[in-house]
């Protein structure tokens, strides 16, 4: 039996409405939660392989705020981009035309988590205009460079070879939910079995859905090539950092390091979780976003 959601209650009281919008020749499937009428609108930009079920917990804990949460292209139910690589340049045009789409372009605030952070800030820094920042588990550093950098290359590998098989092993190699299952114990630290295995399912659930081969392998690159350190001194917007005490991917006195690269910004550090806030401390995420855009 599938383990319940925690947050299933919270997220099915908030109006959600699904949209497929066409953005730069091809589709983009977005949710536009709660009032459409809400003071403030904030764009969820989410992590890498995920989708944007991803940040359901932390839309849950916002009734109040309208929240347009898209399938990066190539990932969940967006086609990939077409005549365009998944790189920042990629992603940065389309974002900027997403907003522009849905008629929110310079009025919304840019959330970014994880990989997200790294396309919010590169596009920022670009020009996409925002009135704010907003950045969950930031990237704040060289992936190969954190405590787990080793698996970081062993990741490196494993795309190499899902790239190098036949296609159809290829693919089967890049959706395996052994890996899958490696990265989802790694990065959970609760110690609530309920919600770990909850956690695990979702990642089941939504890590495989790519568009094809070629996009998932171009986005790990610029999942790896970029942090958000390379963008943050061309970012005037004022920035607020969430940022965990237990992140295995950007430790903690990287990301003090990183606050201070913004012209201004601010730091939040959620205690007792690592780079799945959004699974495990999305009321702590909530609270601090609510009290940022207030």
């Amino acid at each position: 039996m599938p383990a319940l959601s925690p947050y299933a209650a919270d997220l099915a009281r908030v109006p959600a409405v699904e949209h497929s919008t066409e953005v730069l020749g091809s589709r983009t499937h977005w949710v536009d939660y709660g009032p459409a009428d809400a003071a403030r609108t904030v764009v969820l930009v989410h992590g890498f392989r995920g989708d944007h079920h991803g940040l359901g917990p932390v839309i849950a804990q916002l009734p109040e705020v309208r929240l347009i949460a898209p399938d990066l292209p190539g990932f969940g139910t967006s086609e990939a981009l077409v005549d365009r690589e998944h790189d920042l340049e990629g992603y940065t045009a389309w974002l900027d035309a997403f907003l522009r789409a849905t008629g929110v372009h310079g009025t919304a605030v840019l959330l970014g988590h994880s990989f997200g952070s790294i396309v919010v800030s590169a596009a920022v820094a670009s020009g996409v205009p925002t009135p704010r920042v907003i950045l969950v588990n930031p990237i704040g550093q060289n992936a190969l460079a954190g405590p787990r950098g080793v698996l970081t290359r062993l990741a490196v590998g494993f795309y190499r070879v899902g790239a190098a098989l036949p296609e159809k092993l290829g693919f089967a190699v890049l959706r395996s939910r052994l890996v899958t299952r490696i990265m989802s114990v790694t990065m959970a630290k609760t110690d609530d079995r309920a919600l770990r295995r909850w956690i695990h399912e979702e990642h089941d659930r939504y890590f495989s859905a790519f568009a094809s081969r070629q996009s998932l392998l171009e986005a790990f690159r610029t999942s790896v090539s970029h942090d958000v350190s390379e963008f943050a001194p061309s970012i005037q917007q004022r920035t607020l950092l969430i940022a965990a005490d237990e992140d295995d991917i950007t430790p903690l006195e990287a990301q003090r390091r990183l606050v201070t690269l913004f012209p201004d910004a601010a730091l939040e550090v959620i205690e007792g979780v690592g780079h799945l806030i959004h699974y495990e401390k999305p009321l702590e995420a909530a609270a601090a976003i609510r009290r940022f855009v207030a």
